[in-house]
């Protein structure tokens, strides 16, 4: 399998093609579909070239004994398991995204947090699933992604390299030539720059050089994850909102819209300023050339 990976919207993630761009909206839409919609116009002016969500089953994924913890939220003091049904979405919710996305033109996916958030994004036909770094040992679910023989994304924040190389051996042991993505992360929030490591970014491509390598991010910052994609992050990911003071438990660790546009504008400026390594005298170097050097012999000019 090449490095490159065909989307079902017509783009492609992998080497020689450009940066593929996550907006992360996760739960910032705060369980409103209001807020989603526009953190998806958000994305689409920055031109994203996708947002992603996260979808659970709260009764799966939060344990039974802190279902019952009281805390305060936006809609009164509730218990957590209740919170966390306020913020997810269900079929009506998706059914908007997926239509809003399709008509705003850009891509949209979820990561699944158990088997029966798969079974549920089943019904729409998403371009991939990311799996995240917390589930990364979570070998039935990603099982279940790999049978709906999906583009899988896997992040490795919070994973030990024994980790890493025992969920790649569990897909290649389903196919060889499944369509696999790995994101380098780590799961702070926010990262300190320090704990970022972004030389694992190459050591994973040198290690695993059938499958695109990126970088999902949690710092505050954007130069950090611009150089991820001019060390050769085939795809970069950054949870985004409206607001970094709103209500949330994400807000605070994401990127707000002008910084979205300003990523986007600089991982797009690296990568035509990287060129194609071919030595050449352009024709804007002439006139300084004319001024600056004495006993021009002028080389040929590339235009």
């Amino acid at each position: 399998m090449s490095k490159t990976i065909s989307l079902n919207t017509g783009r492609k993630i992998g080497a020689g093609e450009p940066c593929y761009i996550i907006a992360e909206i996760g739960i910032n839409h705060n369980g409103s579909i209001d807020i989603a919609k526009k953190l998806i116009d958000e994305a689409v002016i920055a031109k994203a070239d996708a947002v992603k969500f996260q979808k659970r089953t709260p009764e799966i994924c939060v344990p039974k004994d802190q279902w019952e913890i009281m805390r305060d939220t936006p809609w009164g003091r509730m218990s957590y398991i209740n919170y966390k049904r306020k913020t997810e979405f269900g079929a009506i919710e998706y059914a908007a995204i997926d239509q809003y996305c399709k008509e705003m033109g850009i891509d949209w996916f979820v990561s699944t947090w158990d088997v029966e958030a798969v079974d549920f994004m089943e019904q729409f036909d998403t371009p991939m699933y990311k799996l995240a770094s917390a589930s990364l040992t979570d070998f039935p679910l990603i099982e279940k992604i790999l049978q709906t023989g999906r583009p899988l994304m896997l992040s490795t924040g919070m994973s030990t390299t024994q980790e890493i190389e025992d969920a790649m051996a569990l897909v290649h042991n389903f196919n060889p030539d499944y369509p696999l993505m790995v994101a380098h992360s780590t799961s702070a929030y926010p990262c300190k720059p320090e704990e970022l490591n972004l030389k694992m970014i190459p050591v994973l491509a040198a290690k695993y050089p059938t499958a695109p390598i990126g970088y999902s991010g949690h710092e505050t910052g954007l130069a950090t994850t611009v150089a991820a994609s001019a060390i050769g992050a085939t795809f970069v990911e950054r949870h985004f909102t409206l607001d970094r003071a709103m209500w949330g438990s994400d807000h605070a660790a994401s990127v707000e819209p002008q910084g979205l546009q300003r990523l986007v504008r600089d991982i797009r400026d690296v990568e035509t300023a990287m060129g194609d390594g071919i030595k050449r005298v352009y024709e804007s170097e002439i006139g300084p050339m004319k001024r600056l050097r004495v006993n021009i012999n002028a080389p040929s000019v590339e235009k």
